[in-house]
């Protein structure tokens, strides 16, 4: 496996229950690259995500993380390699507030942001420090979301659908963010149904049907491939 290779998925099946979800998934995520999941809803790219985490009970194939097989690791040990997952709810305890959110998850490697890192990242936390979760808005539960995990030293980022439902200024920010991050030297997959928005920040794309991964687009190749794009999305 290439040097540059951070992490790959080979065969990757997945069930939940009897349903078989994916189905041999392959493709991988270069160092330093933000690499993106699309496709429609239901095809597998969410738990594609979970199941790079250990968060899915039975899960069979290869996955790699800097050289290391996490196949059959359980989430806590993956998280210590240095993989963090940013799930679509976003998952903020609505009892605690912004500092308490941010503080709750540990730090399982050096390397993590500071607290005044993340609001260099995202001021508007930094404003609402003493808020509770539920006191927050969409697009401030997003950037906590992020902004925690960004404490824990992980240098792999998977986010799953950042920008849903976000005001179109929150988006920006967002994808601000990730091009900052990925010049940090973080490398990020990210899930996302706005491929407008993913082709602003992403290095390539990989296109996902009924669990399987079925083709692979550079970003520069984006444009001239609008029209195949819009047939595997729907739109």
């Amino acid at each position: 496996m290439p040097e540059t290779t951070l992490l790959s998925v080979a065969d990757l099946n997945a069930w939940y229950g009897e349903s078989h979800i994916l189905h041999g998934a392959q493709f991988e995520v270069r160092r330093g690259e933000v690499v993106t999941l699309l496709g429609r809803n239901g095809v597998g790219k969410t738990t594609t995500l979970k199941a790079i985490m250990g968060m899915v009970a039975r899960r069979e194939g290869s996955i790699r993380f800097d050289g290391t097989q996490i196949i059959e690791l359980p989430s806590d040990r993956i998280a210590r390699l240095g993989v963090a997952f940013c799930p679509e709810e976003r998952g903020i305890f609505a009892s605690l507030d912004v500092r308490e959110n941010l503080l709750l998850p540990p730090a399982v490697r050096a390397g993590g942001l500071s607290l005044a890192q993340v609001f260099g990242l995202f001021p508007n936390l930094k404003e609402r420090l003493a808020s509770q979760g539920t006191k927050l808005s969409g697009g401030e539960q997003q950037m906590l979301a992020i902004g925690r995990i960004l404490r824990t030293g992980a240098r792999l980022l998977l986010l799953d659908e950042p920008t849903e439902g976000l005001a179109p200024v929150i988006v920006q920010q967002i994808g601000r963010t990730i091009s900052r991050l990925k010049a940090e030297g973080f490398t990020i997959l990210l899930v996302e149904q706005n491929f407008r928005f993913a082709s602003r920040v992403a290095d390539r794309h990989y296109v996902m049907e009924s669990g399987r991964v079925v083709d692979m687009i550079p970003n520069s190749e984006l444009e001239s491939n609008l029209e195949k794009v819009h047939e595997y999305l729907g739109v």
